[in-house]
């Protein structure tokens, strides 16, 4: 199990702050619409994911440590280097902005979780998780702001600190893009700091490192040989294959006269999975004049486009081409550990779940209070959901799209024109004779086929019910988190929520056999007269006025399969209609009527009936394991909405 740390009261307060952010699926819910919902699956979107369970995982202190933490478990590229490596150079260059601490000895002193999103719009600006309703503009406050955060954790010392620093920069000239800046390996402790402090900034750099969801971005500057480069030598370690890492050679065009590094970029000095990647940081004098960083990229690839060692890798050089190389890689990678996240996700909510039962309840001292208490706090549990239904807090809108699209766009899907093709048709009707061909009318064959092309309508019908009952529970789970009187009562919660699952499940498993029954009646018994007034219409072909053609079709003939297939279909089309106004009815009369009427209904029954000791254990006062269960809840409540998180993406791609 993952051990809890707290990283100062200031940033575990900020919980409450971020937590209706940590539930709220608006941004990839089933409220996006067709046209947007291919894009969730996008690099923008799976990269987002991981930020935002990532900025959730630092707000409630789960950023690494004894293993198995939600953290670990995400994809991130560290950043590692020696000091004067140019690791700052790199990482600026690739922003296109001046925005860390400059200096000498040990400037990052905190891991920087760097969230690059790329913007349409011209505006760029910065904003910090310790700082969530401001927004940097100025770059240099940016720099400050690190450093000031930064002495906020380890004081005026030289000291280092785990607790990372989380900046977002939105910008048209990024990348999607997530880097975590950490300190640069030392071999000399300098004037105010402790003698381990080598040892430790290497322990903080492996414990990232050492992970296998973590790709290293290796800075390795080229005026020094490549056989002693710190961030090789750790690479190394922890990644012999090179499976897991990027090189990245720095000061290019500090080198000697009359050398190149060649030998390193095109892989024969140490050999990667991975392209190495040739950088040129600006100069001193460039940094000095605040030469323009845009500038400074246009000149870095003129050097490389015009160098005589370098021009055949031109296309493969530099900070612009690193950021979207890593992008597509970080991309890649989050797609194939989706699953075992999932894993982890559900595996401890298990065990979270289980630690909370484990536990127990402090005993109350009234059995009738604390039977007034839940019942008050059920009740306004009920009316803040009933409020999400009826339209006074959002939410319940979706429902209606359900019905309004959802459903509409699977009729639409539904397979009549292969179903009810030439070829199927004849071979149903033909079927359907046996050995005695029809006489007038292929009876059978239509039935057969009236039946056969009705069941298809089983699907969509089936498919609204769980949309809705899918809408449902997440009403059930806001309104949960919106009811203020239940933050205390953490078990209380998951009994309302487990009771409200419960009738939603016997809710839907009414509604499913209701609208299954919508459609087995149209099977059951077929409208006559809608053939009847088929029969008296003429042939298409056929003149108005003139006399009909005596001889009876050929009962095989294409011309009368298309009949029978366009009789059927119209038939079938009056059914479409009637179901895609009756499915919604019964829907609601099955499931959210019942939603609103008897929710918890049971959930009193069973609370009436419940002694005082029960009724005590789910008010648990006690002060220490309210504090314990309340970091167990936060945690819990992270996993679960990161699990929320990923099924909506899940979600909107099965639509699709």
């Amino acid at each position: 199990m993952f051990k809890w740390r707290h990283s100062g009261e200031h940033l575990e307060n900020r919980f409450f702050f971020f937590f209706p952010f940590l539930i709220s699926l608006s941004r990839i819910s089933l409220q996006s619409s067709p046209c947007s919902s291919t894009a969730m699956a996008t690099m923008e979107s799976l990269i987002g994911l991981v930020n935002r369970i990532q900025r959730a995982c630092t707000v409630l202190g789960d950023y690494g440590g004894d293993g198995g933490s939600l953290w670990e478990a995400l994809p991130s590229v560290a950043v590692v280097g020696g000091q004067s490596s140019g690791k700052s150079s790199v990482l600026e260059s690739i922003v296109g902005r001046d925005f860390l601490p400059r200096g000498s000895g040990i400037v990052t002193r905190r891991p920087l979780v760097l969230q690059l999103h790329k913007t349409e719009s011209g505006s760029e600006y910065a904003e910090f998780l310790h700082t969530p309703r401001r927004k940097y503009t100025d770059f240099a406050a940016v720099r400050k702001e690190i450093a000031d955060e930064t002495d906020r954790i380890t004081g005026k010392t030289k000291q280092i600190s785990n607790v990372p620093i989380h900046l977002s920069i939105y910008s048209p000239h990024v990348v999607n893009l997530t880097l975590i800046d950490l300190p640069g390996l030392t071999k000399v402790a300098v004037e105010g700091q402790p003698e381990s402090i080598v040892r430790d900034i290497e322990d903080m750099v492996r414990s990232y490192v050492e992970k296998p969801n973590c790709i290293i971005l290796a800075i390795s500057p080229a005026n020094q040989d490549i056989a002693t480069s710190d961030a090789i030598k750790l690479a190394r370690e922890v990644d012999p294959t090179g499976e897991r890492t990027f090189g990245v050679v720095t000061k290019l065009d500090l080198m000697d006269k009359g050398t190149n590094a060649l030998d390193v970029l095109e892989g024969r000095s140490y050999r990667l999975q991975h392209p190495w990647v040739g950088i040129v940081n600006r100069s001193q004098a460039d940094i000095n004049k605040n030469v323009d960083m845009i500038a400074a990229r246009r000149k870095e690839q003129e050097y490389f486009a015009t160098s005589p060692d370098y021009g055949h890798l031109a296309h493969k050089m530099g900070s612009e081409y690193l950021a979207k190389l890593l992008s597509k890689h970080l991309e890649s990678v989050i797609r194939q550990r989706i699953p075992s996240i999932i894993s982890l996700i559900n595996k401890t909510i298990d065990e979270l779940e289980a630690e909370l039962d484990r536990l127990g309840r402090p005993i109350g001292a009234d059995g009738g209070a604390q039977l007034y208490t839940i019942l008050e706090m059920c009740r306004a549990f009920d009316r803040i959901f009933k409020e999400h239904l009826d339209g006074g807090r959002p939410g319940g809108d979706r429902i209606y799209g359900v019905f309004d699209n959802q459903l509409p766009a699977a009729l639409k899907k539904l397979p009549f024109d292969r179903h009810l093709s030439l070829q199927n048709v004849k071979k149903v009707i033909s079927e359907a004779d046996g050995y005695q061909p029809h006489l007038i009318a292929p009876e059978q064959g239509y039935r057969r086929l009236i039946d056969s092309s009705l069941g298809y309508f089983r699907g969509p019908a089936e498919a609204s019910v769980d949309a809705v009952h899918f809408v449902l529970k997440e009403l059930v789970r806001k309104s949960i988190g919106e009811t203020e009187e239940l933050k205390r009562f953490p078990t209380l919660q998951s009994d309302i929520a487990a009771a409200s699952n419960e009738a939603l499940e016997r809710f839907r498993d009414e509604g499913r056999k209701t609208v299954l029954r919508l459609v087995e009646m149209e099977s059951t018994y077929l409208t006559v007269e809608f053939f009847r007034k088929l029969s008296q219409e003429p042939d298409k072909g056929q003149a108005p006025g003139s006399t009909p053609n005596s001889q009876a079709p050929d009962r095989y003939g294409d011309s009368h399969l298309r009949r029978i297939g366009s009789n059927v279909n119209a038939y079938v089309a009056m059914v479409c209609d009637t179901l895609r106004n009756t499915i919604p009815k019964a829907i609601v009369h099955c499931q959210v009527r019942e939603a609103k009427r008897s929710l918890l209904n049971q959930f009193y029954a069973h609370v009436g009936s419940r002694e005082k000791k029960q009724l005590s254990a789910m008010l648990d006062e006690d002060p220490s394991l309210m504090e314990k269960r309340n970091a167990i809840a936060k945690r819990l409540e992270l996993y679960k909405s990161a699990r929320h998180e990923i099924d909506s993406v899940a979600w909107n791609d099965k639509l699709n």
